[in-house]
C-alpha cells in the first residue's frame, strides 16, 4: 500500500514522531532584549561591575589624550622657537685648565657660510643686591652677565616691561632683568635701581621667560661696554649663540667649535637647546607607556569583576535557566544570552570610560592652555578592549549556564 501525502508516519496525518522539526532561533534583536533584561534586574551590581571597566578605559584614554596634547603643544613650541639654535660654551683643556674664548669669537662664527645670526653673553664678576643696605652675601641667587644688543633677537626673546639694551644703554649702568631675577629681587616695574657691587644700576627692562635658554631668566644683563667700564670685565665671551638654516644645523655644529677656538676645539661644548625639549617629549612618551600599563591593570581588574558578576548571575538564575531549557531553549541560546549580558555590561563600562577619559583630557588641556588631542584610535582601541574583556569574562559563565540540565536547574534552591 502506498503512503499518501499526510498519511505516513513522518507526516502531519500520521501517528509517528515528526522528523522535520527544527529548534527555534532567536533573532539578534531578541538576544539583545533578553540580555538587557538580565542587566536591568540587577542594576546596582551592574553599575559596580561596569565601574571597574570604566575606570580602566578612562585612565587609558585620558593618559593617551593628555600625552598627545602635551606632545602637540611641545612640538608647536619647538616650531615657534626653532630648532636651529646652537650654543657653544667655554670648557676645559686636556689639562683641566679653563679655556677662554677669543674676543672676536662672534665675528669668527659669522664667517661660517650658513650662519644667519651670532651673538654672545659673558660672565661678569658683580654681586647683585636689592639695595645698598642689604648685606653683600645676600645675592638672591641672581648672577650678572654681559650681553650684546642682538641677543634678544637671536634667541627670540621678548620684553615684558620696559626696553632691551640699545647702543646707548649698553654703555651706561643700566640692566635688563630676567623674569626669575626680577621676581627674586622684588622688582615689579622699570626705573627701580639695584646694586651691582658698589654701583647703583637702573633697571630699564624685564624679560619674558626665555624658553630655549632658561638660565638667562635668573640673570641681570648689562652691555659689554658697561661691564668693561664699571665691573672690570675683560671682554671675553663665555657663551656663543648661533642660528643657521634648518638644513645646515648639523654641518655648522661639526665646525662650530673649530671655528671659535682653532686648536682647542676639544674644550668647546656645543649643544642645541631644543634637544632638551625633544628629550622631554621622549620622557613624556615613556611615562605614557607606564600609565597605559596601569590603565591596563585597572581594565583587567574590571574584567575580573565582570566575570565574577556573570558567574554569580548564573548561580542565582539556575531556575530561570531550567525553565527556559524546558520550554525549548537550546544550549546555544543560553550561551548567547549570558555572553550578550557580559558584552553589554563591558560595553556600558567602556563607553562610559571613553567619555570620561575624553572629558578629562579636554578639561585638563583647557586648564593648561593646550590644544586638546584625543586620538580616535585610543577611543576605538578602548572600546575594542572592552568587547574583548566582555567575551573573555562571559565565556565561562555562558558555557556553564548552557550545560545545566533542565531538571537539575528547576530543582535548585
Amino acid at each position: 500500500m502506498r503512503n499518501e501525502p499526510g498519511n505516513g508516519p513522518g507526516n502531519d496525518g500520521g501517528n509517528g514522531p515528526r522528523n522535520d522539526l527544527k529548534p527555534s532561533r532567536l533573532s539578534p534583536r531578541d538576544i539583545l532584549r533578553v540580555g538587557a533584561v538580565g542587566l536591568r534586574a540587577r542594576r546596582a551590581r551592574v553599575v559596580l561591575s561596569a565601574l571597574g571597566i570604566a575606570i580602566g578605559i578612562a585612565t587609558m584614554v585620558a593618559v593617551v589624550g593628555l600625552s598627545e596634547s602635551s606632545r602637540a603643544d611641545l612640538m608647536a613650541q619647538l616650531d615657534r622657537l626653532g630648532t636651529n639654535l646652537l650654543t657653544a660654551e667655554a670648557g676645559e683643556d686636556p689639562l683641566g685648565e679653563p679655556i677662554t674664548l677669543p674676543k672676536n669669537a662672534v665675528a669668527m662664527v659669522e664667517r661660517i657660510g650658513p650662519v644667519r645670526h651670532a651673538t654672545a653673553t659673558a660672565d661678569v664678576d658683580a654681586r647683585i643686591r636689592r639695595s645698598d643696605v642689604v648685606p653683600e652675601e645676600r645675592t638672591a641667587g641672581v648672577t650678572t652677565q654681559a650681553a650684546r644688543i642682538d641677543l634678544l633677537s637671536t634667541l627670540g626673546g621678548e620684553v615684558d616691561q620696559g626696553t632691551w639694551l640699545n647702543p646707548v644703554g649698553e654703555r651706561l649702568p643700566t640692566t635688563v632683568l630676567g623674569a626669575v631675577a626680577a621676581e627674586r629681587l622684588g622688582i615689579t616695574r622699570t626705573g627701580e635701581t639695584i646694586m651691582m657691587n658698589d654701583t647703583r644700576v637702573v633697571v630699564v627692562g624685564i624679560l619674558e621667560p626665555i624658553e630655549l635658554v632658561p638660565t638667562l631668566d635668573r640673570t641681570a644683563m648689562v652691555g659689554f661696554p658697561a661691564a668693561e667700564r664699571y665691573f672690570g670685565f675683560d671682554g671675553h665671551p663665555s657663551t656663543i649663540f648661533e642660528r643657521s638654516t634648518d638644513a645646515s644645523v648639523e654641518d655648522v655644529r661639526a665646525v662650530l667649535a673649530r671655528s671659535i677656538s682653532p686648536g682647542d676645539e676639544g674644550g668647546i661644548k656645543v649643544s642645541r637647546p631644543s634637544d632638551a625639549l625633544a628629550a622631554k617629549a621622549a620622557t613624556d612618551k615613556g611615562l605614557t607607556t607606564l600609565m597605559l600599563g596601569l590603565g591596563a591593570v585597572a581594565l583587567l581588574v574590571g574584567g575580573v569583576g565582570v566575570a565574577n558578576t556573570m558567574v554569580i548571575s548564573v548561580l542565582e538564575r539556575r531556575q530561570e535557566i531550567g525553565l527556559r531549557r524546558s520550554l525549548g531553549a537550546t544550549r546555544n541560546a543560553i550561551r548567547l544570552q549570558f555572553l550578550t549580558e557580559s558584552l553589554l555590561l563591558s560595553a556600558l563600562g567602556g563607553v562610559t570610560g571613553a567619555l570620561l577619559g575624553a572629558a578629562a583630557t579636554y578639561g585638563f588641556a583647557r586648564v593648561q592652555g593646550w590644544t586638546a588631542v584625543v586620538p580616535p584610535w585610543s577611543l576605538a582601541g578602548g572600546l575594542a578592549a572592552t568587547l574583548l574583556i566582555g567575551v573573555v569574562a562571559g565565556l565561562y559563565p555562558a558555557i556553564r549556564a548552557s550545560r545545566l540540565h533542565p531538571t537539575v536547574a528547576l530543582n535548585a534552591t
